[in-house]
Parts: C-alpha cells; structure tokens; sequence
C-alpha cells in the first residue's frame, strides 16, 4: 500500500518537495537552503525559559531503547544512546528517556527506572550526556537537561515483554480487549488512595532528578500512557475524573507537589495535545475501527466527539494555559499514540512489524502536527512549545524547522527517530549547512519493529553499530515472519 506514495528520497530538490506538498493540497514554511549558525540560522537562535538560557532550537526527544537492564539501571546501549545525545549539538535534551516512577508503570522490563534504587545509573546517563556534550560540542553551560517521568498505565508490561499488566484510568470500549481487560473486571482500575500514592512516587523520583543535576522533570502526558489516559477519564467517577477539571487534576497535582518539594526544579510536560479514535489493520491499509455506536465519543483528549477522526484543540488549550499558569516552563507536543493510531503519532511510510500500511501520505501527518502546534502557539504564545513529527521530512527538516521557528509556529523542533542514525544532524547543520545522506532515517521502523519481537531498539539498517549485531539477522527473520 505504501507504494502508492511517493517516497521523500525521490523528491532530490526543494522546488520537488514543495510540488509534492501542493499535489496534496499542503503547504508548508520551507527554506530554500540549509542555513549555518553563520548564515543566520533562526536554529542557532537561543532561547530563553524557566530562568535557563538554551544555546539552540534544537531539540531531541526522549527515546527508549527496552535495553535497560532488568533492574533499571543503564546498560552499555543504554549509555552509548545518552553520549550521542550529548553529541547531537542540540541544546535542549527533553528527558532522555521515559523513567517509570514505580516499578508497575514499566511499559517493558527493560525500561530505566526513575526510583531510588537506580539513582547511580540515572547519575551515569547524566554524567555520560554532559560528558559528551563538552568534549565533542563545547560548553555545555547552556545545556538544558531534563528527565522523562512516567507510568505506562493501560500499556504496562513490567515483568514479561509479552504479558500486558494493565493498570487503567477507567474502561475503553476498544483499547480494554487490546490489552486483555475484561469488562466486568475493575482491578485494573486505580482507586483514588493508588493514586495519591503514585503522586508521592512522582515526588520522589523529581527529587531524585533534581539532586543529580537535571534541570527539570517531564510529567508525561502523551501516548495513550496514564497521565495522557486520566485526561480523558470522563467515565471515571471521584476526584480524578469526570469533568475537565477533574481530568486534569492528577496532572496538575503532581506538578504543584514537585514544585512545593523540588523549589528550583523546573517542570515541563510531553503532551499528546490531540488523538483521534483507535485504527486497526484493514484489507490494504489502517482503518479506524467502527465507531458508530460511540458517538458521541467520549474516550479521547483533544477529540471531535461527533467525529473522533478529527480534532477538537478546545480542551487541550485549556489546559496548556492552566500548564503556563501553574509555572510548567514548556510543554512538547506530540499527538495520538504508536499503540493505536501510530500513523497519527508517528508518521512513517513503512510500518513497524504489529502496524498497519499507513492510510495517508505521512507527509500529510507530518503537516497535520505542525499547524496544531501553530494553533496551540497561536492561542497561548507565552508558553515556550517544542515541535513534534518532523523525522518524515527527511532531507527536508532543517528547512522546514527554520523557517517555523522564524514564523513563530514553535520555539523549538525536537527529533526522535532521526537521532538514532544522524545524530549529528543539529551541529552538522549549523556548523557545515549539510546532512549525511546516508545516515537520514526513511522511517523503516526497525527501531519500533525490533522491540516488538523482545529485541533492543536500534537504528538496524543505518547504524552500523546495529547493523553488526546479531540482533540484526533475529529482527529480519522475525519481520520475515509477520509478513507471511
């Protein structure tokens, strides 16, 4: 299915890129050339939040590899992704890595740990980035380091890659039968006493963070993950559900709290700021599953109700402000979840090995986040927002990012996947106004295809680190086996 679309690698000039987005019926701000630190990169540009001053607008995003060792602390892949973050040039790292709080919140057992119990191996990731950062790129003084805090909630699996642990904010009528909920049985659902005691665990791993020289902590909220689920908890009875209120209320709780027992920590959140309804896999391509008996539909955050294949920003806005208001310095925008709508979060022409064939050209997914964090921005220009989506852009990111960031749609565009090949993309950029070719990620989703299977996540056909690893010949044979 994928083949229908034309490929970005085939778009070898700008002039082919912008046609391509005009044949879509697209549009998008984007710079003739890659521009240099010296030529007056708005990437180059610093930027000022929470009392910090960052040397860049770059960003990297927290990425996961499921190859932490089983007790949370890093392990040598673990750490070797860390130093290229440090290496990249960008000058804002958004948490590194999603840390589970509790041990039941790990979405696999390898996931790091934001608990006591792996304070040394936070304080060697730390120490490995910085590190890094001073020896390849320079003062690391205008640095901005933060930590990934989280639950997996729904989409915990702690002990067994392949044995779902669910722990829920309120039953889903799709997403319960995905994870093995029944519908009569409520023990996967928090009480509110659970709940404060997870508050407490977010307060403990923020001081944590704190202690060992991060500048803030991210309060996870995106992905279809516990933060971001309690945000559409409208079905949940008590203090953390219901209105719009109490669906922001475990959020904002544990943002006040650290700020009461962290002073001097800065907080930000990771936030899907829309979603639309569950896809599955169709006949050629992802379809989203029927949804006729559940209008109006009331399972999603930043959702049309009376179509849940759009977007409704009203909500999420709202909350942004209250964000801004309760002193959170940024927030990092990104959308849906790669659970069940994947080529909503992550655009990508091919899909990871449990996905489906995207129904869209990704380029239109791409655009799709964009202008909602040019609306967002818009509506609440003094909250300082970084930018999501941007690895399907491939040749094309720096200049689109520079011309963005000089419209004022965000502050900051951060790169997930793309740093698992190019990590030098940022410096390389606005030092030398190029990009290594070979090494631009064209989102095969290996990195996602191999953790699927119980394999570490890696860049497998770019990076040759990965690329020699016996792990490799394992992820061929096991997407060899799902196409069958």
């Amino acid at each position: 299915m994928s083949n229908r679309f034309v490929k970005v690698a085939q778009l070898k000039t700008v002039e082919t890129f912008r046609d391509r987005l005009s044949e879509l019926g697209l549009s998008l701000p984007c710079d003739d050339e890659i521009l240099t630190r010296e030529a007056g990169s708005p990437m180059a540009e610093s930027l000022k939040a929470g009392g910090f001053t960052m040397g860049n607008r770059w960003c990297i995003h927290p990425m996961e590899g499921w190859d932490a060792n089983r007790d949370g602390s890093p392990s040598e892949l673990t750490i070797r992704r860390w130093e290229n973050f440090g290496r990249s040039g960008a000058k804002l790292i958004w948490g590194g890595e999603a840390a589970a709080v509790q041990a039941d919140g790990r979405a696999n057992p390898n996931q790091t740990l934001g608990t006591e119990s792996n304070r040394f191996g936070l304080e060697k990731l730390y120490d490995a980035l910085v590190n890094t950062h001073r020896d390849e790129i320079g003062d690391p003084s205008d640095l901005m380091i933060g930590l990934q805090l989280t639950h997996s909630g729904r989409f915990s699996r702690p002990n067994v890659k392949t044995v779902a642990e669910p722990r829920i904010a309120f039953h889903h009528p799709i997403l319960d039968r995905r994870v093995g909920i029944d519908a009569d049985d409520d023990s996967a659902i928090w009480t509110d006493a659970q709940l404060h005691e997870l508050i407490d665990n977010y307060v403990q791993s923020a001081k944590i963070a704190q202690q060992l020289g991060f500048h803030f902590v991210d309060v996870k909220s995106c992905h279809g993950y516990l933060l971001h689920e309690f945000l559409s908890a409208r079905t949940r009875e008590g203090e953390f559900g219901g209105d719009f209120e109490g669906r922001t209320r475990l959020l904002l709780t544990i943002i006040h709290r650290i700020q009461q027992e962290c002073p001097g920590l800065q907080i930000g959140v990771r936030l899907s700021v829309f979603d639309m309804i569950p896809f599955h896999a169709g006949l050629e391509a992802g379809e989203p599953v029927n949804f006729d008996d559940l209008l109006p539909y009331q399972f999603g955050f930043g959702v049309n109700p009376e179509n849940p294949l759009e977007m409704n920003l009203e909500e999420p806005i709202r909350l942004i402000r209250l964000l801004h208001e309760a002193g959170v310095f940024s927030v990092n925008l990104s959308a849906g979840s790669p659970y069940y709508n994947p080529h909503i979060q992550r655009p990508a022409i091919f899909p990871p090995s449990d996905g489906y064939p995207p129904p869209e050209d990704p380029l239109v997914g791409v655009v799709r986040q964009i202008e909602a964090v040019r609306d967002v921005k818009k509506a609440v220009p003094e909250m300082m927002m970084v930018g999501t989506g941007y690895t399907y852009l491939q040749e094309y990111i720096p200049h689109v990012s520079q011309a963005v960031v000089r419209e004022g749609w965000v502050d900051s565009v951060g790169l997930g996947r793309m740093v698992l090949s190019l990590p030098e993309l940022p410096q390389a950029t606005l030092e030398e106004g190029t990009m290594a070719r070979k090494k631009i990620c064209r989102t095969f989703s290996d990195c996602t295809s191999a953790p699927r299977n119980g394999i570490v996540s890696g860049c497998y056909p770019l990076d040759p680190f990965y690329k020699q690893m016996p792990e490799a010949q394992q992820l061929k044979e096991a997407k060899s086996a799902a196409a069958k």
